[in-house]
């Protein structure tokens, strides 16, 4: 499909890349460098075809976040008629904690305006991970990952907290009202627990890094995460899958993750 060149500033760590259809044209978005983390960056692939399968994947270019600082896990939403990015980001440039940030978009393309930083990691559940971390520096806390769920006019940001190296990377939300200016961090309130957790009793440690996509028919929800049994953030993780429901009040229910080798029902209208 899309082989990076072996050199440059997107040849390296290519890190979450998310598809999206967008103003007629297909999208990829992904975290990239040229061999040294503190240079990751957005960056944004285009392909003209109708099938995403077929065609050509162009480089569309850097997606030049506001202030231009260390940037990765982009995903992109529209809302009245708006596109927005959001994703994880330093506050300057050194390392000291990710935090999920927000901007408006131009086009699929180009961020224009400042960012907001709607999210930072302050809970203690948002806080494991300082030690032994793959970083080598003090201090990393983690908030990344951002999807955006809307539900009966409400936006619901679930991002992924601590580090993906502990078991106890979990998913968090936070929620805005449809009507809200979603640029203001004061519309963004944070749910003060993880709402999808470590399952000591299915075995199943560090669910996190999602995204959502309904059954054939559009009558179910799934979530889509990876997760793993202990042994760190790199190839020992595993793709999982499992339908989720809505609450009385409107919020999502992730319910607990399965563990390995349970047999689910199909998706509906297959």
């Amino acid at each position: 499909m899309y082989t990076p060149p072996a050199t440059g500033p997107y040849s390296k760590e290519l890190w979450a890349p998310e598809i999206h259809f967008l103003q007629g044209k297909w999208y990829i978005y992904f975290a990239a460098d040229a061999g040294n983390n503190k240079d990751h960056r957005l960056w944004v692939l285009e392909n003209t075809s109708a099938d995403p399968l077929l065609g050509a994947w162009i480089v569309k270019g850097e997606l030049v976040t506001p202030e231009d600082k260390w940037s990765i896990d982009g995903s992109l939403f529209e809302h009245k008629n708006q596109l927005y990015v959001i994703w994880s980001g330093w506050e300057g440039d050194v390392n000291g904690s990710q935090n999920i940030y927000i901007a408006k978009m131009k086009n699929p393309w180009t961020v224009e305006g400042k960012r907001a930083k709607i999210s930072t990691p302050e809970l203690q559940w948002e806080t494991h991970g300082d030690l032994n971390n793959p970083y080598d520096v003090p201090h990393v806390y983690v908030n990344e990952g951002p999807e955006v769920l809307v539900h009966e006019n409400k936006l619901f940001l679930i991002y992924s907290a601590s580090g993906c190296w502990t078991d106890y990377y979990a998913l968090g939300m936070l929620t805005a009202n449809g009507n809200a200016n979603l640029m203001s961090t004061a519309s963004w309130i944070k749910s003060p627990q993880p709402v999808f957790k470590q399952s000591i009793e299915n075995s199943v440690y560090a669910p996190g890094h999602n995204s959502f996509f309904k059954s054939p028919d559009g009558r179910e929800d799934y979530i889509l995460y990876h997760a793993k049994a202990g042994q760190g953030c790199g190839g020992f993780r595993s793709p999982r899958a499992q339908k989720f429901t809505w609450n009385v009040d409107g919020t999502p229910n992730f319910g607990v993750p399965v563990k390995e080798g349970e047999i689910l029902n199909a998706p509906s209208g297959n």
